[in-house]
């Protein structure tokens, strides 16, 4: 049984008090969640309770929708394209977090935004870099965009990686990266954090389904370099990614991030329990989808054992505990 400290991506910031405090779902504040007592489950320095009652019961102001200029667009054959537009100086300092996503506008209808992780934003020249699959509906329409066309995104969202304490948390050590497919674009904020805690970092990159390395220049920058295998066979760990983990455990490493689907997240917390080694650190995606982005559509929502619900667009976790007691029917 893991013990489970609840967090709120949220709470805290300029975003709190937000919708679910408003209707009484806060996913921290006892009181606003219908009990008579104070038994905040993680405090992060603000009264929740108060800030709402400060702001006239209402919730804060939502995220913003920002209109940027396109700076530079790669296709690579239609199948994923990269991005590169100019955001306020204030957007991209709030994207440079590990775990930072925002939407973008792909038509009118505001039902077809897509939640799209950052994979870089330079806070010196204001140019934020994204990479987007192609895939269905809304996001075909990004084929249509072109250089110097304007884009409409919507954000700053920090909840596009669980585990960002563990990040926090590795200074001066050995860590592991391990990615897979899209998932190059989210773990590249926090290579940047890892080497800028001082630590030695080592990159194993699955390109499955593609062709290319889309990370390879960002990877450069920071004098890295990535090596190529297969990291899943037939649904489970492949040998070259066993080895890989335990060639790194002997090396001293004790954090694994972990940049793919949740299958290969699910292997390797399994991998690690049978070699009985609870106290390596992660973190990884989140895969959940997202509507919103508040918490209150629903579309992020996963049912656990006893009748527990979470909404996973602001609640951060730890990786192990995503799976724990999780209900898959």
């Amino acid at each position: 049984m893991i013990k489970e400290a609840i967090d709120c991506i949220d709470a805290g910031t300029e975003y709190c008090p937000c919708k679910l405090a408003e209707s009484g779902d806060c996913l921290l504040c006892s009181q606003l969640q219908g009990e008579c007592f104070c038994d905040c489950l993680n405090w992060k320095g603000v009264c929740i309770y108060q800030e709402l009652f400060n702001n006239g019961n209402k919730a804060k102001e939502g995220r913003k929708s920002y209109t940027c200029a396109v700076k530079e667009i790669t296709n690579f054959n239609k199948e994923v394209v990269m991005i590169k537009f100019e955001a306020p100086h204030k957007l991209a300092l709030d994207l440079v977090k590990p775990g930072s996503y925002i939407f973008v506008r792909t038509n009118e209808n505001a039902y077809f935004d897509i939640p799209i992780s950052i994979m870089e934003s330079n806070i010196e020249t204001n140019i934020i870099t994204i990479l987007i699959e192609i895939r269905g509906v809304k996001t075909k329409n990004v084929l249509n965009i072109k250089e110097e066309d304007n884009i409409v995104i919507r954000g700053p969202y920090w909840n596009g990686v669980f585990g960002i304490k563990n990040i926090l948390a590795q200074k001066g050590g050995k860590s592991l990266v391990l990615a897979r497919g899209i998932g190059v674009a989210p773990m590249m904020p926090v290579i940047r954090k890892l080497i800028a805690q001082e630590n030695d970092v080592n990159v194993v990159i699955d390109r499955t389904p593609f062709k290319d390395n889309f990370a390879s220049n960002l990877l450069e920058e920071y004098s890295i370099k990535s090596k190529d295998y297969n990291l899943l066979e037939a649904g489970k760990l492949s040998d070259y990614c066993k080895v890989i983990i335990k060639d790194a455990l002997k090396e001293g490493v004790k954090f694994i991030h972990i940049a793919g689907a949740d299958i290969l997240t699910y292997n390797v917390i399994e991998y690690l329990d049978n070699l009985n080694r609870q106290d390596v650190l992660l973190s990884c995606c989140n895969n959940f989808k997202m509507c919103c982005g508040e918490g209150v559509c629903g579309a992020c929502t996963a049912r656990f054992s006893g009748h527990r619900v979470k909404r996973f667009c602001k609640e951060q976790s730890d990786p192990r505990s995503i799976f724990e007691g999780r209900r898959f029917i």
